[in-house]
């Protein structure tokens, strides 16, 4: 009986021994591809990718204008498709459910890539405002404003590959036509330009308010008695104060966008470089890009930090929202730039 006993006691030892090691190969599994797919993709260079995507395509380094422009939204999608863990917004499964700055990161990156095609749809590829637009790019835009988190059929991955593959045929015509293939068009203008400056600095101008929204009286207008300020925050302002569980939220949100508008600084300096020599903007464009190479610096805290004041901790959303002010200020000045007779 007591050798009986014995025996069972050993088997569910043994039992629950094996159940325990699985769980734990399983959580080292799991932390490992979290770590792997939370990581922020690098940066690529444009023109590099523009040319070994038309030698791809056909065999010519021929590269016109607004191809790299173009090929880069390309890239910028298939990055948010492809990268380590793929695209994790709309993952119902471990890791990927687990992982929210990602998604944030996603999402910042996503709005600029639609701003920007939006911008090549409605601008860069018409001539006046009564010319047609371009068939290829009206197909391509509509499909990166397909709702960011649809796992079930359609995919949000299967409607963003069509955009990618619009996309390419645009790029295509620009490079190869004649016959029935009708020449893609893209016009590297003052006005144009212009046009989608304004919705970056609406973009910057966002991202840097709310990223100060959660420092101490950052949300309240100057010179507030004590009395005044105990009566706005008991009323509320039009930007509460950001919650600390939001406050990484928000910061990736604008690592993201600031990945993918670095990315897309640098394809109009490419494209637009003989309207910007003309208009003497071209300093201007570097502003812009710098102020984004720095606001996609190493991080080298576990954990967003958001210091008050002068204090031993550092505040990354003030630090991030002081590049995205930069670069919001120098769009301000290629506005008016671009919009000088």
């Amino acid at each position: 009986m007591a050798a009986n006993e014995s025996l069972d006691d050993v088997k569910s030892k043994g039992i629950l021994w094996v159940f325990g090691v699985f769980i734990t190969i399983v959580m080292v599994i799991l932390i490992v591809l979290g770590a792997w797919w939370g990581s922020e993709p690098g940066q690529f260079n444009i023109v590099d990718e523009a040319q070994i995507r038309a030698k791809e395509t056909h065999s010519s380094d021929n590269i016109p204008v607004g191809y790299v422009y173009t090929n880069t939204l390309a890239h910028i999608a298939e990055t948010l498709l492809h990268k380590p863990g793929g695209y994790i917004t709309n993952d119902v499964g471990p890791p990927g459910v687990f992982l929210d700055n990602v998604p944030n990161w996603e999402y910042g990156a996503l709005v600029m890539l639609r701003d920007a095609t939006s911008a090549l749809r409605n601008h860069f590829a018409r001539d006046q405002s009564q010319s047609a637009e371009d068939p290829d790019l009206a197909i391509a835009e509509p499909y990166f404003y397909f709702e960011n988190d649809s796992w079930a059929l359609p995919s949000t991955e299967a409607e963003y590959q069509k955009g990618v593959e619009a996309l390419h045929k645009y790029m295509s015509r620009l490079q190869n036509y004649g016959g029935e293939v009708k020449r893609a068009q893209f016009y590297s203008r003052a006005d144009n330009l212009w046009q989608y400056t304004e919705v970056v600095i609406k973009r910057l101008g966002g991202l840097s308010t709310r990223l100060a929204a959660n420092s101490s009286g950052s949300n309240l207008g100057p010179g507030l008695t004590e009395v005044e300020r105990e009566l706005a925050e008991k009323q509320g302002t039009p930007l509460p104060k950001i919650s600390w569980l939001e406050i990484d939220d928000v910061f990736y949100e604008a690592r993201g966008a600031s990945w993918a508008l670095l990315h897309i600084l640098r394809a109009i300096k490419y494209d637009f470089e003989d309207i910007l020599l003309d208009k003497r903007a071209m300093r201007t464009v570097d502003i812009m890009i710098k102020a984004m190479e720095n606001a996609l610096q190493p991080i080298t805290s576990p954990m967003i930090l958001n210091g008050d004041g002068y204090g031993i901790f550092a505040n990354y959303s003030l630090t991030m929202a002081n590049y995205i002010a930069r670069a919001n200020a120098a769009a301000l000045d290629l506005r008016d730039i671009m919009n000088r007779g």
